[in-house]
């Protein structure tokens, strides 16, 4: 079982932590990436990236001082992003085992990584999977990457002895899966969170993204490795609800 998450726009590099990492594995598109934003202006990747001044200016710095070579100062990507599904996650209290256990079974899909590996070492960057970014490849991210993540998710799913993809990520970035050809050999689970608001349940984006990051904690912290055992799912007041799962989704309520 292998569950796929989104990355994160906020990142934190000044804490370090002394465990192992890894190097990326698309080091040769990441390049070629960088390359291309190399060549644009504050102006052309505020337009890009519809950012402020303010985040065209440090991007802008970010992709001028990327190193081809992994420095010092990289991170490990479950460590450097901090946004809402990193927050859930809290794989800061990971231990050794548990770390070691989310390098196997989780991935995170990233507009200028392709697919991390969640020790993976990463440096300082904002590039969205949906950005209309124009490459050698096409006119998008998804053209760029094309089937190159599905084809690395398919070896490491294949690789823990399974057929299981667990659906974390959010809609932007999973387009650069293709569904229809993972289809065809290995089974695909969507996971959907519904808080009880207004008088009914709905998928509330602030606590769903939070929600994916606890499942991914709770995955690791009980190394789950069955789609029946992820039903017992009980973070933060979430339970499961079978009346609203179906054979390719599992849905918890709270509430």
């Amino acid at each position: 079982m292998i569950a796929i998450l989104s990355p994160a726009k906020s990142l934190d590099f000044e804490k370090q932590f002394d465990i192992r990492s890894t190097s990326t594995r698309f080091n040769e598109e990441t390049n070629q990436l960088i390359e291309v934003l190399q060549t644009k202006s504050e102006e052309e990747v505020q337009e890009l990236m519809s950012i402020s001044d303010n985040l065209a200016q440090l991007n802008v710095e970010r992709y001028n001082n990327f190193k081809k070579r992994t420095p010092k100062y990289a991170k490990q990507a479950i460590l450097a992003f901090q946004g809402d599904v990193y927050q859930g996650m809290q794989a800061e209290d990971f231990i050794q085992e548990e770390h070691d256990y989310a390098q196997q079974h989780i991935r995170i899909l990233s507009g200028l990584y392709g697919l991390l590996r969640p020790l993976d070492l990463i440096q300082p960057y904002r590039l969205e999977m949906g950005t209309k970014l124009e490459t050698d490849k096409g006119n998008n991210l998804y053209e760029f990457w094309g089937y190159k993540i599905t084809d690395q998710l398919k070896k490491d799913i294949k690789s823990q002895g399974d057929k299981i993809l667990i659906n974390l990520a959010s809609n932007e970035y999973f387009k650069s899966v293709n569904k229809k050809e993972l289809k065809k050999d290995f089974e695909i689970i969507d996971v959907e969170f519904k808080d009880f608001n207004n008088g009914k349940y709905k998928i509330v984006s602030f606590f769903a993204k939070k929600a994916r990051g606890l499942m991914a904690r709770y995955i690791v912290k009980n190394q789950i490795d069955k789609i029946e055992d992820l039903k017992g799912f009980d973070l933060d007041g979430y339970s499961f609800d079978e009346k609203d799962s179906t054979e390719t989704k599992l849905a918890f309520k709270r509430g």
